[in-house]
């Protein structure tokens, strides 16, 4: 996601709320209204939100070390900071959540949960769940859709030329504009089924010379990492085995991807995987089928990334919804999202 206009405005709304002080008042009586579930979704937390010789997707740097560690103090203060154990716990005796209820979340694994946001959690006396792509744990390599960007970056071609999916676009000499055709690119990627999108990578990689490989500046946590943030109270999930989205998986390839990940991750950690993060999220990355997988495998709750909060019902276990801190989420947007996430979510 790019800082669109629309972004823009909620910015300055939320700064205009906060100089008037009444965003904790209309935080305070939306939740005496509504008894829902705030769920943080965040991907990466780096030093800087805009690191030099970064060629990989600046988009899912959700913050800086130093913002993360202002929005989690926020967080502890003014919310009810939960564990999915605790809401399901909650589900499990028909009891309610308490008030402002909030759990935080990080998909895709990124070696910097380990290293920057698991000890400023640890600091602060928080917990978080990790969702992770079982596959990429095992291979060090990176993602799909991160490696397109890479490749994008770096390829010393001028035209990105893909005729199977109707693509010749030219590729401009700054690393500014080539970001701009990888988000464009992504964009069309995902409107394909999964083992198009796979393809599709594949043949930028054989076509370019540039063969995904690990990378230090887009490492998958390890096995041995997952389990010192489980011994330390953070909670693991899943996030698939190879981050494909669920929805467009031929059935008995989406149904093995699905029962694959929870039994790798119950293998390798102490507690069984009860939650699922489905890939990229959207509306058209799970559907009813999805969410019966889902189901049958033995996950209790699921996290879709659609924008907004949720009330804890059976129509909504396994598609709740989520709210994106984003690097450019500055404090007084942070706290209008947690107030008011209907207006600034």
């Amino acid at each position: 996601m790019t800082e669109s206009s629309g972004a823009g405005r909620r910015q300055q709304l939320a700064r205009w709320f906060h100089r008037a002080n009444v965003l904790p008042l209309a935080g305070r009586v939306r939740d005496a209204l509504f008894n829902d579930l705030r769920i943080l979704a965040y991907h990466r937390v780096l030093d800087s939100s805009e690191p030099a010789d970064f060629d990989f997707d600046l988009e899912l740097i959700s913050a800086s070390a130093s913002d993360f560690r202002d929005q989690m103090t926020a967080v502890k203060k003014d919310f009810v900071p939960m564990r999915f154990d605790q809401v399901i716990d909650c589900l499990d005796r028909g009891e309610p959540l308490p008030p402002r209820a909030t759990l935080i979340t990080f998909d895709d694994g990124y070696d910097d949960n380990y290293r920057i946001a698991f000890p400023i959690l640890q600091e602060l006396g928080m917990s978080a769940m990790f969702f992770v792509s079982t596959g990429h744990i095992d291979s060090g390599a990176p993602y799909a859709y991160d490696w397109a960007v890479h490749m994008i970056c770096r390829t010393p071609a001028d035209r990105l030329l893909l005729p199977e999916a109707g693509i010749d676009w030219p590729l401009p000499p700054t690393i500014a504009g080539r970001r701009q055709v990888a988000s464009r690119f992504l964009s069309r990627l995902k409107e394909f089924p999964a083992v198009v999108q796979e393809r599709l990578v594949a043949t930028m990689e054989q076509d370019w010379s540039l063969p995904r490989a690990p990378h230090m500046h887009c490492q998958p946590m390890s096995w041995a990492q997952l389990r010192e943030m489980q011994a330390g109270g953070m909670e693991v999930g899943s996030h698939g085995v190879h981050h494909r989205m669920l929805a467009k998986m031929p059935h008995e390839l989406m149904i093995q991807e699905i029962n694959e990940s929870k039994a790798m991750l119950d293998r390798n950690l102490n507690l069984p995987a009860q939650v699922l993060s489905y890939p990229v999220g959207g509306f058209d990355a799970f559907d009813e089928v999805v969410v019966q997988a889902a189901r049958s495998a033995g996950f209790r709750l699921a996290c879709s990334y659609v924008s907004g909060t949720s009330r804890l019902q059976s129509d909504t276990m396994y598609s709740l919804r989520r709210l994106h801190v984003e690097r450019y989420v500055d404090a007084a947007w942070f706290r209008g999202m947690m107030e008011l996430p209907e207006l600034f979510g």
